[in-house]
């Protein structure tokens, strides 16, 4: 089932206790305004990664439209899901800039990466899920999803937040509260609303206090105004989004590569989140969303768009509306298409001051890792067992610190490329070489998950307000404590 949706009762919304499952839609009106509600949700996180990777925001508006198309056709239907820009890539996109790397050279190394998820989803399917937690169990996604999101500290440190050192702690404060005092859809949206606070604080201190001196992006001291809206001015109201053709080195590509076993996390994560809300066996279905996530990055990076994913923020919408309907996702997809052809648009994202990302970067990249933990803890992960303890400190520590590897004057690893390596071989290594007694009470944590569990758990990097996992028997969102901005609360 691709299209041809049966109407859901009279078209108006499900009574408590019901649901509209995935086939059915709404009347046409009520779906646009269910589609128009994830196109708010997925915004905030799909135009602000763009930029902290140094990509268009625009074309990844676009192409996420394009993306959730192409993902929807692939799982016929059975699998309700808007792809937006990821999260994993972004420390693997900074490793290849700092490399010397430009952005043709970005988008070819995320093409090679979601060709190997492709290609690893294809596998999963014909193999089954349950090898897919043999070869990366829990102890290990949730190291790597850690030391990518751990890894990004410097570029908060280094790049935006002394740019405007004031309006960077206000933004990151507004975040914070939001996602703290807000409810439902509007907690989902706290990176959103953060952005926008920052975006009219700096034009109210640009009229008020005047000028700041302090470095740009590129580490130049300057004075200047923080919002310099003559490019908005400039800009037609439509037209197409500047297209970038990849360029290919295995350099780069091994840069990025590690973030596949995050995406791999986060897919199969949300996967069972909507297996259980909409009460259906989407097991069947694993691989075949994972190889869509991966065929929708290529497409989208072949023309210099974003890596996509999907999205826990949408998931939450559906969770809150009860309606699981694929005409919804259609519709937001087109507005998405719609929305990426307005280059003024475009222009007016791409000037947000970098005070501004400082506030909201020290949130995100801190939730991305902090998901790591979440994983750990959602499977039980013993660290007491020095099979998880050892390999996966190891990896973590290169990670973070950047530690380099050099094989010759032209190639090395290091950051999260060896860090990745380090936690995934070494995990397996020492689960070879370890004691019997070691290896028992490993495979007791893993009868924990059991292969059908909550493995891989929630890793969106935008995981906030109800947890859309949280379902009672009758499909009702739970309420969680506390979730990621942009996805429990915190998302």
């Amino acid at each position: 089932m691709a299209f041809g949706w049966k109407l859901y009762g009279d078209g108006k919304t499900p009574p408590l206790g019901e649901a509209v499952a995935p086939d059915e839609r709404l009347s046409w009106p009520r779906t646009i305004g269910i589609g128009a509600q994830h196109v708010v949700a997925m915004f905030g996180a799909t135009f602000v990664f763009p930029i902290v990777m140094g990509l268009d925001p625009n074309l990844a508006i676009m192409m996420s439209g394009i993306a959730t198309i192409i993902f929807l056709l692939i799982v016929n239907g059975k699998v309700p899901s808007y792809l937006g820009t990821s999260a994993s890539f972004v420390g693997g996109v900074v490793a290849v800039r700092a490399s010397g790397g430009d952005s043709s050279d970005v988008v070819g190394a995320i093409l090679v990466s979601g060709v190997v998820l492709a290609l690893v989803g294809v596998l999963i399917h014909f193999a089954g899920v349950r090898f897919l937690h043999a070869v990366l169990p829990p102890a290990v996604t949730g190291a790597v999803v850690l030391l990518i999101g751990f890894n990004l500290a410097p570029v908060v440190a280094g790049i935006y937040w002394p740019q405007d050192q004031w309006v960077a702690l206000a933004t990151m404060a507004f975040v914070i509260v939001a996602s703290l005092l807000l409810r439902g859809f509007w907690a989902r949206i706290s990176i959103l609303l953060g952005l926008v606070f920052g975006y009219l604080l700096s034009v109210l201190l640009d009229a008020t206090a005047g000028q700041i001196t302090s470095p740009d992006g590129t580490g130049v001291v300057s004075t200047r105004d923080r919002i310099d809206f003559d490019s908005v001015a400039q800009a037609d109201w439509f037209g197409l989004p500047d297209f970038i053709a990849p360029s290919f080195s295995l350099n780069f590509s091994l840069l990025v590569l590690p973030a596949v076993i995050a995406l791999i996390a986060e897919n199969t994560g949300h996967v069972k989140a909507v297996a259980e809300m909409t009460k259906r066996d989407l097991d069947p279905y694993m691989g075949r969303a994972i190889a869509a996530d991966g065929v929708a990055t290529v497409v989208a990076t072949s023309v210099g768009g974003s890596p996509t994913t999907t999205y826990a923020e949408n998931i939450g919408v559906m969770a809150a509306t009860r309606v699981y309907s694929t005409a919804a996702y259609y519709v937001a997809a087109v507005v998405a298409i719609l929305l990426g052809l307005c280059p003024k648009f475009g222009a007016l994202i791409n000037i947000v001051p970098g005070g501004v990302l400082g506030g909201i970067t020290v949130v995100l990249y801190g939730m991305i890792g902090l998901l790591g933990a979440k994983i750990w803890k959602e499977n039980r992960v013993d660290f007491a067992n020095p099979i998880n303890l050892v390999p996966l400190a190891a990896g973590i520590i290169i990670a973070i610190g950047d530690v380099q590897l050099a094989f010759s004057e032209s190639f090395s690893l290091g950051g999260i490329a060896l860090g990745s390596i380090v936690a995934v071989v070494g995990w397996h290594v020492a689960r070879a070489l370890a004691p019997a007694e070691m290896k028992a009470a490993l495979e007791a944590e893993r009868e924990f998950v059991g292969g059908t569990g909550p493995a891989l758990g929630h890793t969106g990097a935008h995981d906030y307000g109800a947890d859309p996992s949280s379902v009672d028997e009758v499909g009702r969102p739970g309420v969680t404590g506390s979730s990621t901005p942009g996805e429990t609360r915190p998302r």
